[in-house]
């Protein structure tokens, strides 16, 4: 077992026992990675602060069901993201649009760019800005497939659809994102 498994075990073992102060060092080890994952879902900073805070709440509550067979930090994040597709869910069904979803435009960067590094973050970044743009279950299942890495069948679990339907819409997810960056 590593240095820093064991390490977080014995700091779960401190919350369990209601220490706040491993709380808080659990929170302050997880919290960007777990912000990071909600956003990617929900969109919004706001939001994916309040789910981010949600799971943590959840994670903490229900620690005695923690088993250890998978590591802590996978654990949680499929918190985050079940509390991520809850509500986008629940956004869903109320079918609101924000107005700066319909506004949203991607400004064009003419800046000559030389630095390889730079220049392939600003790809990354026109990637990420292309698929906030693409309808909310292609961007979902993208995510959870390209930048999560879990696979079609855990993705058809998690977004409640068949693998064949998830399969599907990946692909079409994908598709979609070309089309979308060809066009940028």
């Amino acid at each position: 077992m590593s240095h820093k498994r064991e390490h977080i075990d014995a700091l779960l073992q401190l919350c369990l026992e209601g220490k706040q102060s491993a709380q808080l060092e659990v929170y302050n080890r997880y919290y960007k990675a777990m912000y990071n994952t909600a956003l990617r879902i929900v969109k919004k900073s706001d939001q994916a602060e309040d789910i981010m805070q949600e799971s943590f709440l959840n994670a903490f509550t229900k620690l005695h069901m923690f088993k250890g067979e998978v590591a802590f930090g996978s654990w949680l994040k499929r918190i985050v993201i079940n509390n991520s597709i809850h509500y986008y869910r629940k956004q869903q069904k109320k079918n609101e649009v924000a107005l700066e979803d319909v506004l949203y435009k991607v400004e064009d960067n003419d800046e000559i760019v030389t630095d390889q590094h730079a220049f392939t973050e600003l790809k990354a970044q026109k990637v990420m800005e292309t698929m906030y743009r693409l309808k909310d279950n292609y961007r979902v299942s993208l995510t959870l497939h390209l930048i999560e890495g879990y696979d079609y069948e855990e993705i058809s679990k998690i977004m409640n659809i068949s693998y064949s339907n998830c399969r599907t819409t990946i692909s079409r997810a994908k598709e979609s994102l070309r089309k979308k960056m060809l066009i940028a």
